[in-house]
């Protein structure tokens, strides 16, 4: 694997083309590769491996509520919160994902709203949904100077943005003459931004910098969830060697925030 492409994420919307060409060439394979831990119970469980959403708890009750799934893919996440009542819209910049999410939204007699669009530039109305998600979809394909900003946007106050994505150690600690993670450092922590993997381009930032980002933002911390796998466990995503590593050192990281909600300005003050 050659070394990735690194380098400030300025303003320039060509990574979303890049990701959008990317994903529609290899959204087959992705399927195929994926699908047996993507169908069924794991619909709504986090990362690498597929930890689930019952255990975690970190999307809050969802019956009755808004919600928003960027980068859906096939909308295997949506579709099982659908089903758990609640009213999930599904994002995607890819149409090739986009049509598997509308086959299997018909197989499964649900009628899933979906979009293709950046999640960096959503054309639905400001505080539109109380729940934002993403599982490894477009918090790490999109740019968070744009995402974070653009989901406090469409939060309601109080409303919960979680997502899952890389830990900046996986990127630190990255082998590129072997393909897989090591336990020396090999890149800069501190210039952190955008990454180019075989033709798509990732996004990570310092945690310094994604806290900043979200009380810029309007977005007040909740948790940080760093999953570690069990013995044994194995993952479609990485080898075992690279599992073998995140049993010592965090490969990825489940981010839960919550839009503030401002006290009006003649509430009184409790003494």
């Amino acid at each position: 694997m050659a070394k990735p492409k690194t380098g400030r994420s300025g303003r320039s919307d060509g990574h979303v083309r890049q990701n959008r060409r990317s994903w529609d060439r290899d959204s087959d394979e992705y399927d195929a590769r994926h699908r047996t831990v993507l169908g069924g119970t794991n619909g709504a469980a986090w990362g690498l491996w597929r930890v689930p959403e019952s255990s975690l708890r970190l999307l809050g009750p969802i019956r009755g509520k808004a919600i928003l799934e960027l980068g859906c893919g096939a909308a295997r996440w949506s579709l099982s919160l659908a089903r758990q009542g609640g009213r999930p819209v599904g994002l995607d910049v890819s149409r090739s994902q986009l049509r598997k999410a509308r086959t299997l939204s018909k197989a499964a007699h649900i009628r899933l709203p979906l979009l293709q669009a950046s999640a960096e530039d959503v054309p639905l109305r400001a505080g539109s949904f109380d729940v934002i998600f993403c599982d490894w979809g477009a918090m790490t394909f999109a740019d968070p100077v744009r995402t974070v900003p653009e989901c406090a946007r469409l939060l309601r106050p109080g409303g919960r943005l979680v997502f899952a994505t890389a830990s900046p150690l996986r990127y630190v600690a990255f082998d590129y003459a072997r393909d897989r993670q090591g336990r020396r450092l090999s890149r800069s922590y501190f210039d952190l931004e955008r990454v180019t993997f075989f033709g798509s381009v990732e996004f990570q930032l310092p945690y310094g910098r994604w806290i900043e980002l979200f009380r810029r933002s309007g977005l007040v911390v909740e948790s940080l969830s760093e999953t570690r796998p069990n013995t044994g466990a194995r993952s479609t995503y990485v080898g075992r060697s690279d599992t073998r590593w995140a049993r010592h050192w965090p490969m990825e990281a489940i981010w839960s925030v919550r839009k503030a909600v401002d006290r009006p300005a003649h509430a009184p003050r409790r003494r």
